[in-house]
């Protein structure tokens, strides 16, 4: 076998041991260039980016969207506490920052009716508004005659799909008023006072002669109550699954429908109730009297919150805006007043021909009087002094009640002759919050939101006049607590022992508790001592009386 030279193997493993450290030497090089490649991309880019940082919020867009003032944490004691409360503020921040953003997102606009030069939106008929609008929006604009059963109540579902109509001689039907499909239609072979719809479209109240009964989608009656006798009006708390109803005796009573169970029933002592509305942004219910009063009710309480003269005359109607700050009132004095729930005082009067009989607020604050056989349409009359009304329609048969659709700029009359859908530019809300209340829902959407809905109900006891006080903390400090604990005993009693913090574990609560155990025994231990101490001198120092015969007692 031919042998290797060594000399020959040292120079070849020398100079591969030069190649390599080049070649890690050219790696590096190649690392450094591309971190500083890098570099320069982002310095590039940081130049080119004219939109740096958090997108702008819109400071309108963020007060309309605002969930009341922050709480203050700095006098909290209790870090845990503290800590919680610091993120529940940033999440609250968070979601108004979003909802605001969201905006955006809005595809739809609210417009009202633009009259030109020399012209009023008043005198625009609705033959004319149908045939200047698009053709989904003129088929909104029908008439339904039914002249046989009549005169008509009417009610919307919360999402402004469906329709239920109710004649005062047994009348009763449901439709999908965008589609004009009839869902059911029955005769109750008796007087039908009132028509009003329940937290869903599969469930309705009918007020009739004897006694108010619920009904399903299709028309079956599912349950009749026999404790609410002689109803005359009914409001439902969606968020609290009650239903209010008032009769013709002066009962006002509370029903749960989530249970079917009576929550309570006063006298109101007050005559007749047919005039009734709620307020949606606290769940008060007010009735309007014969003698010009208003009173606020709720089921908590056996007397009236609020009682407020509003007319000399009886008063024929009420209705509460959708943000629950302006309350409009009509009476036999032909004048129609706007209070400010807040102060309860009046803003505006305006003298009405005949008088308002019903009267309707839609989601954009227009108000709606039926007046005889003819509607007016009030805009920003709550806060501002209106001449003129904004719209007007004329109908052929007094005007029995009416309804503004919600999400739809509609609004529902009804007569003894049968129903009219008319078209108000601006009156429903555009755009409609699906999570709320979604007019395209599907079954299984509809059965999830109702379970999400029975979850989340609102106890009866939590209804009063101010609903931000519940969240609200108390804010009185410490020192105020023992300022007025020591007037009322008349001493100031001294304060326990507080252990001091100790690292590496030894303040748990277990050593902290040991601790002021050791000292609370300490403190007992020196008051046994001290009394035993103050009994002995106290023997020494009393009259002791001697006798001659004290030496044969036993020791």
């Amino acid at each position: 076998m031919e042998q290797s030279n060594p000399v020959v193997q040292k120079r070849n493993s020398s100079s591969s041991r030069y190649f390599n450290d080049d070649k890690a030497d050219n790696d590096v090089e190649d690392e450094k260039m591309v971190e500083d490649e890098n570099e320069n991309k982002q310095k590039r880019n940081k130049k080119k980016d004219k939109f740096a940082g958090p997108a702008p919020i819109n400071k309108e867009a963020l007060k309309k969207y605002k969930r009341g003032e922050q709480n203050n944490v700095k006098h909290l004691i209790d870090k845990k506490h503290k800590r919680n409360l610091k993120n529940e503020e940033h999440k609250i921040k968070q979601a108004e920052e979003e909802a605001a953003r969201a905006e955006l997102l809005l595809t739809e606009e609210a417009g009202f009716l633009e009259a030109d030069e020399g012209e009023e939106t008043s005198k625009i008929s609705q033959h004319e508004l149908a045939r200047n609008v698009d053709v989904t929006s003129a088929q909104k604009y029908f008439e339904l005659k039914l002249d046989q059963f009549g005169p008509y109540r009417l009610d919307y579902t919360r999402n402004g799909r469906n329709l239920v109509i109710g004649g005062q001689k047994g009348h009763l039907a449901s439709i999908d008023w965008v589609t004009k499909k009839l869902l059911f239609e029955i005769n109750v072979m008796e007087t039908i006072r009132e028509v009003q719809w329940l937290h869903l479209e599969t469930m309705l109240a009918v007020a009739q002669k004897k006694w108010l009964c619920i009904y399903d989608h299709q028309g079956t009656e599912l349950h009749c109550v026999k404790t609410f006798n002689d109803v005359l009006r009914m409001e439902f708390l969606p968020y609290h699954f009650l239903l209010a109803a008032t009769s013709s005796v002066g009962y006002l009573k509370y029903l749960d429908i989530s249970v079917g169970k009576e929550i309570s029933a006063y006298q109101t002592k007050c005559g007749r109730l047919n005039v009734m509305a709620q307020n949606p942004y606290n769940a008060i219910v007010h009735l309007g009297h014969s003698n010009g009063t208003v009173t606020m009710w709720s089921p908590n309480e056996k007397e009236p919150l609020v009682k407020m003269i509003c007319h000399p005359t009886s008063v024929t109607s009420v209705a509460i805006d959708p943000k629950g700050l302006y309350m409009a009132t009509s009476g036999q004095d032909r004048i129609l007043k706007i209070f400010d729930v807040r102060t309860y005082k009046p803003l505006q009067a305006y003298k009405i021909g005949l008088g308002a009989t019903e009267l309707s607020f839609s989601q954009r604050g227009l108000l709606a009087a039926a007046v005889g056989n003819v509607v007016e349409i009030y805009k920003d009359c709550c806060t501002t002094a209106v001449e003129r009304a904004y719209m007007t329609h004329r109908c052929t048969w007094p005007l029995s009640d009416l309804k503004f659709c919600p999400y739809e700029d509609v609004l529902g009359l009804t007569h003894s002759k049968g129903f009219s859908s008319l078209l108000i530019p601006g009156a429903g809300e555009p755009n409609f919050d699906s999570l709320e209340a979604n007019p395209y829902h599907s079954k299984r959407q509809r059965q999830q939101w109702e379970v999400k809905a029975l979850l989340e109900k609102i106890q009866p006891e939590l209804i009063s006049l101010d609903p931000g006080k519940i969240g609200q903390v108390d804010k009185i400090t410490m020192q105020q607590k023992f300022k007025e604990k020591q007037e009322y005993l008349g001493f100031d009693k001294p304060h326990g022992f507080v252990p001091k913090h100790k690292l590496k574990g030894r303040s748990s609560a277990g050593n902290r508790q040991h601790r002021r155990q050791k000292v609370a025994d300490e403190l007992t231990r020196q008051k046994v001592k001290a009394s035993t101490k103050q009994k002995e001198r106290k023997k020494e120092h009393e009259f002791t009386y001697t006798s001659a015969l004290d030496r044969f007692k036993r020791k």
